[in-house]
């Protein structure tokens, strides 16, 4: 667990980051605690980028963590995320582990670049060519747990490609497997909420992530 000593540390390292560079640059902290990842924010810096606040639960990019091994974690650097609202961030995510090895905290910064894009954009009308530039997803950054919950149950479907109602006993397990995946177990009840989705009983939704 995060020491109060450390803790205090990394919250005026976010404080001096989203002072240093204004209102549009979200610095967030979660403690890792497996019990109780719904509430794995205890410090964040201009919350209203992604509109959160302390209390608050993780982002796929955490419950992501969570399925790895700590020892095979390394920081990550600007990349792209966008939020609930369709806002694009540029991330950059420090681990800390404890001296057993374990992840005990997360450290991200996440800088909206929406009135950036704007201007990028309108300046890329008058330059454009003809050749496409291939580009990714970015990840998705909820506002609370449950709304990440949905985004990833709608996703799971959209990887089925086709509506619950059609969907044959090996369509489910391909997407309560993908659920699995992602992490979505750990968000606390979420085996509910996915069984009566999927029009299945709890027995059945811990069969087929057992597949």
């Amino acid at each position: 667990m995060l020491s109060d000593k450390n803790l205090d540390f990394l919250k005026q390292v976010g404080q001096a980051i989203a002072t240093q560079f204004g209102e549009d640059c979200e610095v967030v902290i979660h403690k890792i605690d497996p019990e109780d990842m719904d509430h794995s924010i205890i410090s964040i810096e201009n919350g209203h980028v992604t509109a959160r606040t302390i209390g608050d639960g993780p982002s796929q990019v955490v419950l992501d963590t969570m399925k790895k091994d700590p020892a095979e974690l390394q920081n990550r650097f600007n990349y792209l995320t966008r939020t609930h609202d369709g806002r694009v961030l540029k991330s950059s995510t420090i681990y800390f582990k404890n001296q057993e090895g374990q992840l005990e905290g997360i450290f991200s910064i996440n800088f909206d670049t929406s009135s950036l894009y704007a201007a990028e954009n309108a300046i890329k009308k008058l330059t454009v060519t003809a050749e496409d530039e291939k580009t990714t997803d970015p990840d998705f950054i909820p506002k609370d747990v449950n709304e990440l919950l949905d985004e990833l149950i709608m996703e799971s479907v959209k990887i089925v490609g086709k509506p619950v109602a059609m969907m044959t006993k090996d369509d489910k397990i391909r997407a309560i497997q993908f659920l699995n995946k992602k992490g979505a177990f750990l968000i606390t009840k979420s085996g509910d909420k996915i069984s009566k989705f999927f029009n299945i009983s709890k027995y059945t939704l811990y069969n087929y992530i057992a597949d």
